[in-house]
C-alpha cells in the first residue's frame, strides 16, 4: 500500500448488524464497527468507499454492472444486480415486488439483493442528503482482482478465499489483518472485513472505474459507476 497518498479513506462493507469501517490515513490503519451509516460516516475522511449501489434506475439495469460482471467472469454472480428504489419504497414483500417487476417487463430481485434493501436505501438517503461528501460505490471482488493479477479467485466462503484475500491484502500493506480476523467484530464475519479493507483500498488510490470516463446519472443525478 503506498504511503504517497494523502487521501484520508475510508472502506466500508455491511453486515447484519451494521457497518466495518477501514481507515486508511497514511501509516494510520483503523477498524471499527458502526449501528448505521451515519455514524459510520461521522468519521473524518476525505473519500469514502462502500460496497452497495450508489445510484439506481428505475427498470434496474446499470451498464456498470453489467461492465463489473464481464470483468469477473466465471464469477460474474458475484456482483448482485437489479437496485431499484421503487421495490423497497413502494413493497414490503419480495414476491409482491416481483409480481409488480414483471407487470412492468423487468426482471425479478433475486433474495440476495432484496435483503441488501435496507442497507441500499439507508445509503441512498444519506448519499442525497450529503451531495458535497466523495462518497463512492465500490466492489471489493473487483479490487481482489486487481490485487491477483486479474486472476480469478475462489469463494470469499471458502477456506481458500479467505486465505488468498488475506495474504494479498498483507502483500498491500494491512499490518493487522490477522488481528482484524481474530479480534472481537461485533458480529462482522471474516469476509466482511476482507471486504472493508480492499474497498478502503479503492477509496485510497482508486485504479479504475467501470463505466471509463463520464458515467451516467439516475433521476436524482447519482453516478451508477463502481470503482475498483
Amino acid at each position: 500500500m503506498s504511503k504517497r497518498s494523502g487521501c484520508r479513506a475510508l472502506g466500508l462493507d455491511g453486515f447484519s448488524k451494521g457497518w466495518v469501517a477501514v481507515l486508511l490515513d497514511g501509516d494510520v490503519q483503523e477498524i471499527s464497527f458502526h449501528r448505521d451509516i451515519t455514524d459510520a460516516l461521522s468519521r473524518s475522511c476525505d473519500r469514502a468507499g462502500i460496497d452497495i449501489p450508489i445510484g439506481m434506475s428505475d427498470h434496474g439495469e446499470r451498464c456498470c454492472d453489467l461492465l463489473a460482471r464481464a470483468k469477473l467472469r466465471p464469477h460474474a454472480s458475484r456482483v448482485f444486480a437489479g437496485a431499484r428504489r421503487w421495490l423497497w419504497s413502494e413493497f414490503s414483500d419480495p414476491n409482491d415486488a416481483n409480481r409488480e417487476a414483471q407487470r412492468r417487463g423487468q426482471k425479478r430481485v433475486s433474495r440476495q439483493l432484496w435483503h441488501l434493501g435496507a442497507k441500499i436505501m439507508e445509503v441512498d438517503a444519506f448519499v442525497r442528503a450529503n451531495p458535497s461528501r466523495d462518497i463512492r460505490e465500490v466492489h471489493p471482488e473487483l479490487v481482489f482482482l486487481r490485487l491477483n493479477d486479474n486472476e480469478p479467485l475462489p469463494s470469499k466462503k471458502s477456506a481458500g478465499g479467505v486465505a488468498l484475500r488475506r495474504a494479498l491484502l498483507k502483500q498491500s500493506g494491512f499490518r493487522q489483518i490477522d488481528r482484524w480476523l481474530t479480534d472481537e467484530r461485533g458480529g462482522a464475519k471474516p469476509d466482511d472485513v476482507l471486504d472493508a479493507c480492499a474497498v478502503a483500498i479503492a477509496a485510497r488510490e482508486p485504479a479504475g472505474s467501470l463505466p471509463e470516463g463520464a458515467p451516467p446519472v439516475d433521476a436524482h443525478g447519482l453516478p451508477m459507476r463502481i470503482w475498483f
